[in-house]
């Protein structure tokens, strides 16, 4: 009988040997590595959780590398608004303390920095962070404003903002420099004064007079075109005895003439002489009343008339808002006075001098809100039929949100919209919304830029729109929804901010347009009405430069964008957590820890030498140690 002698390679012993082997081979890798294994197969149960944490990890620092470029948009757009209230309160200032001393260009030194900030303040609204304007909204490759020389003087093939000024300027002042108004004599003891066309946009507008003439008659401000006349029916007023006649400018501002009956002499300024013949001749006085009513008129058309022209050009040029001017039509054959607000959308009183006819069931829809008509009774979205044309302009303004309230005046109905895109009006019963003075249906407003609709500019009627021959200042994002969303990213898993800014924003817009109006004005160095005009336009540029109520500021848009940074700041806190929690999950998982692994080593070095004796004691047997 023969013993085989033992076979390592298949033994149990030498499967345990090599199985010794690799377990010193991974821990040895675990020990240089500091992992648990190689492979996922290696990593234990727990690995899903480490699988799940490190997706996690990712997504951490993605949304750390979003939120410092969107820190960095953010920092630059803060530096150029800080800028523009930089920028606001020099000119603001230099505006409130101007001295009337003209240059040869005829401007004063504020106006000369006025114009040097208009360009700054273009500079800074189409700043890039990037390849990205921060003020252009969605389009955030386009350049958000128009170089400053084009907007103010526009291409060769585009009119600039000074083009647009120039003809105002001619439009309001008219033929006879009187701002439109037309100042006859029909008697030789009265005077009359009426606005040249009815609903005409530009010129002074009669809003109301007062007297206290003695034996004087005053009529009006009536009919249309709306006029006024005083009447001194040959008597003569009294040393001290007063006409006041109130005027309603392009800007919507309100101005005053008061004229006082004197015996003085000389005739004192803003007065005018009695007659003291013997006999009176009262209609000495009415001359002379004339002659100081024209002097009067004219020196307002030319000194508060032109500075409100100018900045009315300013709002025809920059400002997305515009109007739609209706001029009703007349159901009687002599109407008593013009449309009022006060005038009934029914028509059913004899005193209206329209009839729309409305009756219960019409609707007028705004922007997509419908109006509906009732007998009487109404609530939310709906009119009385005997209610007045000023209620239902409330109705619209409510809808459009405008921030220049619709008006009536001189028998026009004035439909102000902040958004001349958007506006868009409807009847059921297009008759009578003709009968108010829109034909045309749907009722829509003109679009901006506004230009004089005619040529000779001091005899135009109309506004048009102006956008095919004339400069867009604003190039970028003018879509709707706020601007603020127009820029967008998700910081966290549901946390997203918005930080987008456009030039054409309210704030921005107001201030670009006032110092664009202040630093383009020019007037005769020597003129007999500059001073004036460059001290109402100062006055007018002061006020519009400073902030008033319920108006966005440039400090407002800071604080959005502010707000968004915060958001990020409180995210980037939480992501830094949860990041270390994450990474503590990942390393408890996968990582191996240093003295369990060398003790593991000790403990299978030891047992492999334990079993390299006993294969060496094995390979010596033979049958006769056996024996």
């Amino acid at each position: 009988m023969s013993i085989s002698s033992i076979n390592y390679s298949s033994s149990v012993l030498g499967a345990q040997i090599r199985n010794i082997n690799q377990q010193l081979t991974d821990l040895s890798t675990q020990l240089s590595t500091g992992k648990l294994s190689q492979n996922y197969s290696g990593m234990g149960t727990n690995e899903g959780f480490a699988i799940a944490g490190r997706a996690q990890l990712s997504n951490i620092a993605a949304y750390t590398d979003t939120i410092t470029n969107v820190n960095v948009s953010i920092n630059l757009a803060n530096t150029a608004l800080q800028s523009l209230t930089t920028i606001r309160n020099t000119v603001q200032t230099g505006s409130a303390n101007t001295a009337q001393d003209l240059n040869v260009n005829g401007q004063t030194i504020a106006q000369n920095t006025a114009a040097a900030q208009f360009g700054s303040m273009v500079g800074v609204l189409n700043t890039q962070s990037g390849n990205r304007y921060l003020f252009s909204g969605t389009a955030a490759n386009t350049q958000p404003v128009a170089d400053a020389g084009d907007i103010i003087n526009g291409t060769t093939t585009q009119a600039g903002f000074k083009t647009v000024m120039a003809e105002r300027q001619a439009a309001d002042l008219g033929a006879n420099g009187m701002g439109r108004l037309v100042q006859t004599q029909p008697t030789p003891s009265s005077i009359q004064v009426s606005e040249d066309v009815a609903g005409s946009p530009f010129g002074l507008k009669l809003k109301a007079v007062s007297s206290t003439l003695t034996g004087a008659t005053v009529t009006g401000p009536s009919g249309s075109p709306v006029s006024f006349s005083v009447d001194l029916n040959g008597n003569n007023p009294g040393n001290g005895d007063k006409l006041s006649i109130q005027f309603t400018l392009p800007d919507g501002t309100t101005e005053q003439i008061d004229l006082t009956a004197s015996t003085a002499t000389p005739t004192p300024v803003g007065s005018f002489a009695i007659d003291a013949s013997v006999p009176v001749n009262p209609d000495n006085t009415a001359a002379n009343l004339n002659t100081a009513l024209n002097t009067a008129i004219t020196k307002l058309a030319n000194t508060s008339l032109v500075a409100a022209s100018a900045v009315t050009a300013g709002d025809n040029f920059f400002n997305t808002a515009s109007s739609a001017i209706g001029t009703p039509v007349n159901s009687q054959a002599a109407p008593p006075a013009p449309v009022t607000g006060a005038t009934a959308l029914s028509g059913a009183s004899p005193s209206d001098s329209i009839s729309p006819g409305f009756v219960a069931g019409d609707t007028i829809t705004i922007n997509g809100t419908t109006l509906t008509f009732v007998a009487s009774g109404a609530t939310g979205d709906q009119l009385n039929v005997g209610d007045s044309i000023q209620t239902l302009l409330t109705k619209i303004d409510q809808i459009t949100g405008t921030s220049k309230p619709s008006t009536v005046h001189g028998g026009s109905i004035t439909i102000n919209t902040d958004d001349a895109a958007s506006l868009n009006i409807n009847s059921s019963n297009t008759g009578a919304l003709a009968s108010l003075g829109f034909g045309s249906t749907p009722v829509t407003a003109a679009q901006p830029p506004l230009r004089v609709g005619s040529s000779p500019a001091n005899s135009a009627t109309t506004l048009v729109n102006g956008s095919a021959n004339t400069v867009k200042w604003y190039q970028g994002n003018d879509g709707p929804g706020s601007a603020r969303s127009t820029a967008m990213a998700r910081v966290d898993d549901s946390v997203t901010v918005q930080y987008g800014a456009q030039a054409n924003e309210d704030a921005i817009r107001r201030q670009l347009q006032a110092i664009a109006v202040f630093g383009t004005f020019s007037t005769s160095p020597t003129g007999q009405y500059s001073g004036g005009q460059v001290a109402a336009l100062s006055l007018r540029v002061t006020q519009a430069l400073t902030q008033q109520p319920g108006q966005q500021r440039i400090e407002d848009i800071q604080t959005d964008i502010a707000m968004a940074q915060n958001t990020m700041k409180d995210a980037s806190t939480r992501q830094t957590q949860a990041k270390a929690q994450l990474q503590t999950i990942i390393d408890q998982a996968e990582s191996a820890s240093p003295d369990q692994v060398a003790s593991e080593i000790l403990a299978l070095q030891n047992a492999l030498q334990a079993s390299y004796q006993v294969t060496s004691n094995l390979a010596q047997l033979s049958l006769v140690k056996f024996l």
